[in-house]
């Protein structure tokens, strides 16, 4: 049975080395996992490939420290050439999470294999077509948001006109119930969001500044994932 099997969105954390307040990247995947986070995603606007890869490293190695190897998965975001480097460096990458405008799902599901996970964000308005009438044969999750408008990305749920669209709390539900992928929802996402988010019955939720940028990583990330464990089903 492959990671992506048993695929566990409910606590993502997403970061690179611009989120960390400079402490160690490694060092911040530490203790969200020993807080719980299931699950790991390496993005980076500003990192060149190399960097990115000695930081998959790192994060990598945290994990298998923490004996969560064949548990909690480690994607790459945007770069299908960083995520096929690091397999071709030994370092154990579960996949990769694209955007819409980025290399498409089933052409990333076709160099990383069955056993990769897949996800996809789309953009606030243009979510609920894609689940419609795109295939979603090659995704495992769906990222949707921005719940908020975020700082740590800007540009998330940017309308046409320069808005910013975020998404209900009606809204998600309404996602939920008809998409045929489990969806994990962010932008902005703090303690007090998750009560009202796990009532919609998504099946996850991601943040970047919420821990990475925190004083206490472990306690931001422990306060998280107890009330997300609290308030779903």
């Amino acid at each position: 049975m492959s990671i992506r099997d048993n695929l566990d969105i409910s606590a993502y954390l997403v970061l690179g080395p611009e989120n960390t307040c400079g402490r160690p990247v490694e060092e911040v995947v530490a203790q969200a996992l020993d807080a719980g986070f299931t699950i790991i995603q390496v993005r980076s606007k500003v990192a060149g490939a190399r960097e990115m890869i000695d930081c998959a490293r790192r994060v990598a190695d945290a994990i298998a420290a923490a004996g969560k190897s064949d548990t909690v998965p480690l994607l790459i975001d945007d770069r299908l050439d960083v995520a096929i480097a690091c397999r071709d460096l030994g370092i154990k990458v579960d996949g990769v999470h694209v955007g819409q405008s980025d290399i498409p799902p089933e052409i990333c599901r076709a160099h990383l294999g069955e056993d990769a996970i897949v996800g996809l964000s789309a953009g606030a308005a243009e979510i609920r077509t894609y689940i419609e009438q795109e295939d979603v044969t090659p995704i495992d999750y769906f990222g949707v948001g921005p719940l908020h408008p975020t700082s740590t990305k800007p540009d998330a749920g940017l309308a046409d006109d320069g808005s910013i669209v975020t998404k209900s709390l009606a809204e998600l539900a309404e996602l939920h119930r008809v998409s045929p992928r489990p969806i994990v929802v962010g932008g902005g996402v703090k303690a007090a969001d998750i009560p009202a988010l796990a009532a919609t019955g998504v099946e996850g939720f991601f943040v970047v500044s919420a821990v990475a940028g925190a004083d206490d990583p472990y306690a931001a990330a422990k306060e998280l994932v107890d009330l997300w464990r609290a308030n779903s089903d």
